[in-house]
C-alpha cells in the first residue's frame, strides 16, 4: 500500500524537520505526492557542503521507509521556492 500524502507530511514535520533544525537549518515542503517528495533546505543548510550527506543519509532513507519508490528532490539556498511551506 503506497504512503499517503498525510503520512509523508507527518514524516517531514515530525522526523526530518527536527533533525534539520538541530543543525540550524530549516525544512520547507515544496511539493508532496505519493510518488514524489520535493523539499528545500535553508538556514545553515544553504550552501553547506554536507547537504548531500543529509539528503542521502537522512532524508532519502526516511522517505523510502514509507514510500520505497518515491523520487526525492532536495534543493538548498537562501531563496525559498514560491509556494513552499516551512515545517
Amino acid at each position: 500500500m503506497p504512503a499517503t500524502i498525510d503520512q509523508l507530511l507527518t514524516l517531514c514535520r515530525d522526523v526530518i524537520a527536527p533533525l534539520v533544525r538541530a543543525d540550524g537549518g530549516e525544512l520547507h515542503v515544496v511539493g508532496i505526492e505519493p510518488d514524489q517528495v520535493t523539499l528545500h533546505l535553508s538556514g545553515t543548510c544553504s550552501g553547506c557542503p554536507g547537504v548531500t550527506l543529509t539528503t542521502r543519509s537522512v532524508i532519502e532513507p526516511a522517505v523510502h521507509a514509507l514510500a520505497p519508490n518515491a523520487k526525492v528532490f532536495v534543493t538548498t539556498g537562501v531563496r525559498i521556492p514560491e509556494g513552499a511551506s516551512l515545517v
